[in-house]
């Protein structure tokens, strides 16, 4: 069963994010880089992403934790969702792909490697 597992923002200031979402939080990021700053809570990831905006995105994206995410994208299509950004590894066999429902909200899915 697909699990809610990160959320990502797209973000103008990366630095200035970072700020708040720290404080936010109560805890430090543990990937900090000039491409993606990312905070682990408890079982939840909470990613800032300064290219956000410039691919498309217009607020936060949830992702969910699938198995099989070529399997899951086919379903939501045949469902009547609409594939906004194919599965792309993003790094070390991590895949992502974006979706929308018939509203135009965002549904993200990744699989992790294994």
């Amino acid at each position: 069963m697909p699990a809610l597992t990160k959320v990502i923002h797209p973000v103008h200031d990366l630095a200035a994010a970072k700020a708040v979402y720290a404080a936010l939080l109560g805890v430090e990021p543990t990937m900090d880089e000039s491409y993606y700053v990312g905070f682990e809570v408890g079982d939840q990831h909470l990613g800032l992403d300064p290219n956000g905006h410039r691919k498309g995105m217009t607020g936060p994206v949830g992702y969910w934790q699938v198995d099989d995410i070529e399997k899951s994208v086919k379903s939501l299509i045949e469902a009547g969702a609409t594939l906004t950004a194919e599965s792309q590894d993003v790094g070390g066999g991590t895949l992502v792909a974006t979706l929308t429902d018939a509203d135009g909200n965002p549904i993200g899915l990744i699989q992790l490697p294994g």
